[in-house]
């Protein structure tokens, strides 16, 4: 607006001095076609500033956004879910759905996927809800007692074992479905590993070493199977709940605990051992009345696993629904 009132201000002062012999109406059209021009030339100044603005913001965007492109075909997927299910369930299809010694909450599925009662805070992340709203993204139909209930229907441990072992029509349900649909399960915990990256690198203190670590299991052989375990085994870590004395134990942890640069065997053997430490460390920092050392061998058996050779194992193919 300045510009356009000093350039008539100019105008009209050589106009006054003789250096425009026109009429006036020319004056006028003059005028009018310096005002327009001007009015351009500020428009464009702002279209220039919000292209820029846009692209500085999509450009922050893209450098937050890193959900890693992993490749894994079904076979691989299928022996995958078995582990995970010999690994929390003892690949007994009765331990699908279970409510454990010293736990406010069951567990269900192959993942053992943690499902809480109402007004039940817990310090774990409730997993069972999101794979729910797994199983209706894809249409599956779910059993009774799923569709009845939002929170986990059972008042206490003891009320659940009471109906377990007298076998209740919507307990036994349950468990069949889960155990007919391990595909769905195994596709849900894959899932949450690809979104893993881009949430652990939000909260990370060193990005680019937790991308590097990352990536140097993921392009591991048979690397796939130890992130996918341990990031349903013990979460992302980024859950600020999900910590003893401020220290975590997710795989945000692990990676952070890595400081290594070669692949294969190297990288795996790494992880593992990383995994370990860190679930030691949680265990000395746990409540000694939670007894979380009666956990800690099993754990640190499985994180061995990590750095083992693949075992394959003769499965049917999963059907993706």
């Amino acid at each position: 607006m300045k510009t356009v009132i000093l350039l008539g201000a100019l105008i009209a002062s050589l106009t006054s001095f003789g250096f425009f012999k026109k009429s006036p109406k020319a004056k006028n059209e003059n005028v009018k076609k310096v005002v327009k021009k001007a009015d351009n030339l500020n428009q464009n100044k702002n279209v220039t500033k919000n292209i820029n603005i846009n692209e500085d913001k999509n450009k922050n965007s893209q450098n937050l956004s890193e959900r890693p492109k992993l490749s894994i075909s079904k076979e691989e997927l299928n022996r995958v879910a078995k582990r995970i299910f010999q690994n929390e369930a003892a690949g007994k299809k009765n331990d699908l759905v279970v409510w454990n010694s010293g736990e406010n909450f069951p567990s269900l599925g192959i993942g053992h996927f943690i499902w809480y009662k109402k007004g039940e805070k817990g310090k774990f992340e409730e997993s069972f809800p999101p794979l729910v709203e797994f199983y209706k993204s894809k249409n599956i139909e779910l059993p009774k007692i799923i569709k009845d209930n939002k929170f986990a229907p059972w008042k206490s441990r003891e009320e659940f074992l009471k109906l377990k072992q007298n076998n209740n029509p919507e307990i036994t349900e349950l468990i069949n479905f889960l155990y007919n649909t391990q595909d769905t399960q195994i596709e849900f915990i894959f899932n949450r590993l690809e979104d893993s990256l881009e949430k652990m690198l939000k909260v990370a203190k060193n990005k680019e070493n937790v991308k590097k670590q990352f990536y140097r299991v993921a392009n591991s052989p048979n690397g796939l199977y130890p992130l996918i375990d341990y990031v349903n085994f013990k979460g992302e870590g980024i859950s600020p709940s999900e910590t003893y004395n401020g220290q975590g134990w997710g795989l945000l942890q692990v990676l952070e605990n890595m400081k290594g640069t070669g692949s294969g065997k190297a990288a795996l053997e790494e992880f593992s051992n990383s995994a370990k430490a860190v679930l030691e460390r949680r265990v000395k920092n746990a409540d000694p009345d939670s007894n979380e050392k009666k956990w800690l061998q099993g754990w640190l058996n499985r994180c061995d696993a990590y750095k083992t050779k693949f075992v394959k194992i003769k499965l049917g193919s999963l059907n993706f629904v």
